[in-house]
């Protein structure tokens, strides 16, 4: 009774993106007029007389592209002079504090109730559904969702503003009977990140947990607190678990971790995009990874191809306009309030019909330092690539240029922890450059000769290592991560620093002379 009820409310939300998948551009323009029509009496609005913008040419026109620095006026409207109706028509009660890399500012993203119910929380539905379609046998309704969130307590900033990150925003605000079946708030809030390491560890063990909710590298810390403390497998402690729908990084460094804890053959791993600016894409099938655009979540989107990227007046195309097999920086404009705003991250298409898409990295995490522009995906495939090849694998990583010297090439330096060291540490750092050169044509072209890029510099950090430095800069634990690629030496310089102050020392996999300037 209940698993026919259950399959019908996810038929009934897949018809809904069925819909969208068989108008994709008719959605889109009915999603740019209803944003234009709430966006008109604003101040932002009227600065840019959204209400004589009769369409998507007109609007590209009109409005400049916004990055967060040309936002954050409009912010300080609301969050310091306490004025609404500047970026959105109803109050904005909400604001996430985007903290994806380990930059000492927090970004503050405008959340509305129509941003949290007609985006995160409508394609949260539809990704359970869109999942269901895939899995008719699906059972993780009768049990338990794990929810691993973000750490930061909810802060009330005055005048009935709040501040948090997304995850604990969303979990504040969830429907009351969707919290029933997922961690209890209690637990999810809480601040401190041991702490709530234990108490999720506590509930866990004691619950029928049939889904996992959160990011790869954070839920894998507490996976192997459970085995630890308990000395029992994942499998058998939940024999019912089903899926985990994951997202925030790339699953490509933890996919064989996970399926080595989690000795499940029918376990499913299923891909999102989720960010505080909105719900924009859900896993479509079980055999690739590739994600559906989702249409009707009250965000409209435009792509600028990456010749625009540093551009200050890009071109941007539209739905329509974009092909498969081309990198596109995101564009959005959203319910939230955001205009023509650059997200940052990088997408790439992989089909027009159904609009699929994968990410590709970051319009500022990439490597660029020689004109080889390396992007995160290129790195995710090379060292997946050379794990595989030299049975190895991988927890984190970050990595960085170095630059010309007096007596040196310039080169990448990788800083890697391994979860399993390869078996020849040296092959390793070859199989990465050989596999850098397969995805990447302008990497391989710099290699030629070693005349301005030469051999990665592969150096194995101790387990640990970039959790303990997170620790101790204060953001260990939610949404808080490591770049992967930094086309500056700030960060690497900063864990080089953190190694060597507390004396855990690196190895470096000597397959080319030493080039950098600070060693260890």
């Amino acid at each position: 009774m209940i698993a026919n009820i259950a399959h019908k409310y996810l038929d009934f939300k897949f018809r809904e993106v069925d819909r969208f998948i068989s108008k994709p551009i008719h959605t889109q323009e009915k999603i740019l007029a209803c944003l234009l029509q709430n966006g008109s009496d604003t101040l932002i609005g009227r600065q840019y007389n959204f209400s004589t913008i009769g369409n998507k040419d007109g609007y590209r026109k009109r409005v400049p592209v916004f990055h967060y620095e040309d936002l954050r006026p409009y912010l300080d409207k609301i969050l310091i002079d306490k004025q609404q109706n500047v970026l959105w028509n109803k109050p904005v009660r909400w604001f996430a504090m985007s903290s994806g890399t380990t930059e000492d500012k927090s970004k503050y993203i405008p959340v509305t109730y129509e941003s949290l119910t007609k985006s995160h929380y409508k394609c949260g539905e539809q990704m359970l559904a869109i999942y269901g379609q895939a899995n008719h046998k699906a059972r993780f309704f009768f049990g338990k969702t794990l929810v691993l969130g973000g750490s930061k307590q909810i802060n009330n900033i005055g005048d009935g503003i709040f501040t948090g990150d997304i995850s604990a925003i969303l979990i504040k605000n969830l429907y009351f009977w969707a919290k029933r079946s997922r961690t209890p708030e209690s637990i999810s809030l809480v601040p401190d990140w041991e702490v709530k390491l234990q108490a999720l560890t506590d509930y866990a063990v004691k619950n029928d947990i049939r889904a996992f909710m959160g990011v790869p590298s954070w839920l894998l810390v507490l996976l192997k607190k459970i085995k630890a403390d308990t000395g029992r497998e994942p499998a058998d402690i939940w024999p019912n678990l089903e899926v985990f729908f994951h997202g925030g990084v790339s699953f490509t460094p933890f996919e064989e971790q996970y399926k080595k804890i989690i000795q499940k053959p029918d376990m499913y791993y299923w891909e999102t995009y989720n960010a505080s600016e909105g719900f924009f894409g859900v896993q479509f099938s079980n055999d690739s990874k590739d994600m559906l655009l989702m249409l009707d979540n009250g965000v409209y989107y435009e792509f600028v191809p990456m010749s625009e990227w540093n551009s200050q007046n890009p071109k941007t195309l539209t739905l329509n306009e974009v092909e498969t097999g081309q990198n596109y920086a995101l564009l959005i404009s959203t319910n939230g309030g955001l205009w023509r705003y650059m997200i940052g991250d990088t997408i790439e298409f992989t089909s027009t019909c159904p609009y699929l898409f994968r990410i590709t990295g970051r319009t500022k995490n990439f490597i660029n330092a020689f004109g080889e522009e390396l992007i995160i995906d290129n790195a995710e495939k090379a060292l997946a690539a050379a794990c595989k090849a030299a049975n190895a694998l991988i927890s984190e990583y970050t990595a960085a240029p170095v630059y010309f010297g007096d007596d040196n090439t310039g080169a990448h330096e990788w800083l890697v922890e391994f979860f399993v060291e390869p078996d020849d540490p040296e092959r390793f750092a070859r199989l990465l450059d050989e596999n850098l050169k397969k995805v990447n044509s302008d990497y391989e072209a710099k290699r030629s000769h070693d005349l301005s890029l030469g051999l990665p510099i592969v150096r194995s950090v101790p387990k640990g290592t970039f959790n303990e430095w997170l620790r101790s800069i204060g953001k260990l634990g939610g949404q808080n991560k490591v770049p992967r690629l930094s086309n500056n030496r700030d960060y690497m310089d900063k864990l080089l620093m953190f190694i060597k102050q507390n004396g855990t020392g690196c190895t470096l996999q000597q397959t080319c002379r030493l080039r950098i300037q600070k060693p260890i």
